[in-house]
């Protein structure tokens, strides 16, 4: 069966994904409109302890099973302090740096469910008063937000609700470009996560016949390292973290092919489950890159620290400056989308 993949309709869905926020550890309203999603599509679902979801959909071979992952939580930070300025000083979530988020908007996320909006900035940021604000290192301690409220003292901050260990979001400012492109924060990894969905949604309508029972695994803290390293299945033999191809100099990686991972900071991935992806995309005349990642790791390396005896690897779309405000084109999802949809038909490597 050919895969008719709804490039508006998966355009739309990585829009109302990355339009929630979801910072690693703050992941409860995006994964329960994922359980919508999967209910309204008739989809068997179960969820984890840590509150990721994972999708079963039965398999001819219901002995011998694979595994699919993308991971929904993303970056963000909490209230560290609250400043006597009436600013606040933040810790972040995942690994990035302060100026990947200098001069953006967020949202602080109370206990009681409302938010506060703000911005984050230079302390010296004004060339008219600050003479280092060109200079000045963008850290924890020069970097504060900006409340959009009449604050002007802890007191006041904390009348507004605000505590120290609430959540900070930022703004995704999601926008699809007439040329095909695709800019917002967070494409790590919710563009990967809408393909998964996607694929999903298709087999259940369509009811194509996979070969083997196939787990779809909506990771949520995978930026922090543990996200799909726990409650895999014990009959999983491959394991399959769908998660953005990393660009950048002397990389491979494009925004226009789907990126396979030979090896991230983890070490090398499973040669003959790799090979297999490859040769799948030579097949079906999928473009493709193959690729080393630096400074990376994924919910696939993850469940291998953690001892799962399993064959992995990595494949998923090049986002341009990830972990800042990154950049993908419809042709990386289409791509990826099809390698998706080919492996999810393929024999297992033996």
């Amino acid at each position: 069966m050919t895969y008719q993949w709804n490039q508006n309709e998966t355009v739309d869905l990585l829009k109302e994904l990355v339009e929630v926020p979801s910072p690693s550890g703050y992941t409860m309203d995006v994964m329960s409109k994922i359980s919508a999603l999967l209910t309204q599509w008739n989809v068997e679902y179960k969820t984890t302890h840590k509150g990721a979801v994972i999708a079963t959909i039965p398999g001819e071979n219901q002995e011998q099973h694979r595994l699919l992952t993308a991971h929904v939580d993303t970056l963000g930070a909490m209230v560290k302090e609250i400043k006597p300025s009436g600013r606040l000083k933040l810790s972040l979530v995942g690994g990035f740096k302060f100026n990947a988020i200098e001069g953006e908007n967020c949202l602080i996320h109370k206990a009681d469910g409302s938010t506060v909006s703000g911005t984050i900035l230079l302390h010296q940021t004004t060339v008219h008063v600050y003479k280092d604000a060109g200079t000045a290192e963008r850290s924890a301690d020069n970097m504060e937000v900006r409340l959009d409220e009449k604050a002007f003292s802890k007191d006041d901050v904390r009348n507004l609700g605000i505590e120290v260990g609430d959540f900070v979001s930022f703004q995704p400012r999601f926008e699809a470009t007439s040329s095909g492109y695709i800019k917002s924060r967070h494409l790590d990894d919710k563009a990967s996560t809408a393909l998964v969905l996607q694929l999903v949604k298709h087999l259940s309508e369509t009811k194509e016949q996979l070969p083997y029972t196939t787990h779809f695994y909506i990771s949520n803290n995978e930026e922090i390292g543990y996200g799909g390293n726990a409650s895999i299945p014990l009959e999983t033999q491959e394991y399959i973290a769908v998660d953005m191809g990393a660009i950048g100099d002397g990389q491979e990686s494009d925004e226009y092919t789907v990126s396979i991972c030979a090896k991230d900071s983890s070490g090398p991935y499973h040669y003959g489950l790799t090979r297999h992806l490859i040769a799948l995309a030579q097949t079906n005349s999928i473009d493709y890159k193959v690729d080393i990642y630096p400074y990376y790791g994924s919910d696939a390396s993850a469940a291998i620290s953690a001892g799962h005896d399993i064959k992995h690897a990595l494949f998923g779309p090049g986002i341009e400056a990830s972990h800042s405000y990154e950049r993908t084109h419809i042709d990386s999802l289409k791509a990826a989308a099809a390698l998706l949809h080919a492996y999810v038909l393929s024999p297992l490597v033996s």
